[in-house]
């Protein structure tokens, strides 16, 4: 992950050499920061938008794994999965703060490749970081963002809009990041096995980055404004296609019909799953970390999306009564099952 022969020790710093050293070249870029590091709180101003606030927190061991993800990787898909909460609520993310706990392993090399994946993704998403927080930590790395974000009062999208007769979409594909773990833990156990084995993952770049590099879907957003369409409802994929969709239904008070067929699922994700013994539809369906957008609309807006490239209508929504199940391609009916990755239960088993 990094040249242990260039090594220097963050007592060298201490914490706030260290907060100095990571941000002395950050300036704030969005209009709406008006104070960024170096105070006791950053200071913003959205004149008249609604704010919107979401936090996520990675733990070593729970959600990454450093025998196999790169550590800038690590700080730009921990940005990434933050955005992702603001877009999934129809928001701008404009800011964030990022926080990192770190143990006596990690020299000052490693926390800068953090901090340069988090910089990019900040870069890439027009976003400022304005603060955060350094720590030792006696548990392996600890990483935690808050991303902050704006959105018109009118155009706030949440969970609990979906009206019966809306249609289901999802933007791009799914279950790309769950089988894309699933080829990265098979040479993870190859490698400990025997060291002189290389990762063998060529012609696998798509799957492997949906995992170790996702993409928050502000471009669907963007889309959405410019088709002129308000969802009733939005969420984003986190923890797989299922939860989601029940999490709809439940806030909602409405039931759902989705038809296996029409679920995206790219074709490495697909072919790859067979390889590994798994079900596609499976990985899609429970995988998670996909981090797309589903959301609902009303049919009225079914000729505005018809025709866009990166998003599907894959069902619709129905009245409480009807329950939430899927069509699969033989024409019977599944009830939906919530079954995504728990991190606590993860952590009991392990």
């Amino acid at each position: 992950m990094f040249d242990n022969k260039e090594r220097t020790n963050l007592e060298e710093l201490g914490e706030f050499g260290l907060i100095d050293h990571l941000t002395k070249s950050i300036i704030p870029n969005e209009k709406s920061t008006i104070k960024g590091i170096g105070d006791d709180a950053a200071v913003l101003d959205f004149a008249d938008k609604k704010t919107l606030i979401s936090t996520d927190l990675l733990l070593e061991g729970i959600h990454f794994d450093l025998r196999y993800v790169p550590l800038k990787h690590l700080g730009y898909k921990a940005v990434q999965v933050n955005l992702s909460d603001i877009y999934a609520m129809n928001g701008i993310a404009s800011q964030i703060t990022f926080s990192i706990g770190l143990s006596s392993k990690f020299p000052l090399e490693a926390v800068e490749e953090i901090y340069e994946g988090a910089l990019i993704a900040c870069k890439k998403y027009n976003v400022d970081l304005v603060g955060g927080d350094t720590s030792a930590s006696a548990q392996g790395l600890v990483i935690s963002v808050t991303s902050i974000g704006y959105v018109d009062q009118s155009k706030v999208v949440y969970r609990n809009g979906a009206k019966e007769g809306d249609l289901i979409c999802v933007s791009g594909d799914l279950g790309g990041a769950y089988v894309g773990l699933q080829l990265l833990e098979r040479e993870k156990k190859i490698f400990l096995d025997n060291p002189n084995i290389q990762p063998d993952l060529e012609g696998k770049d798509y799957i492997v980055e949906r995992q170790l590099k996702p993409e928050a879907r502000r471009d669907i957003v963007e889309l959405l404004a410019e088709k002129d369409i308000l969802p009733n409802s939005m969420i984003d994929v986190s923890d797989g296609l299922a939860s989601e969709i029940l999490h709809i239904c439940k806030q909602s008070d409405k039931g759902c019909k989705i038809y296996e067929e029409k679920i995206p699922i790219d074709p490495m994700t697909y072919d790859t799953a067979f390889e590994f013994g798994l079900d596609p539809t499976v990985c899609a369906l429970s995988g998670g970390e996909d981090y797309e957008l589903l959301f609902t609309i009303p049919q009225s807006d079914y000729d505005k999306v018809k025709g866009l490239l990166d998003i599907t209508v894959i069902g619709h929504i129905t009245e409480p009564s009807a329950g939430c199940d899927m069509i699969s391609k033989s024409n019977k009916v599944h009830p939906l099952i919530a079954q995504g990755w728990n991190s606590l239960k993860k952590k009991e088993e392990d």
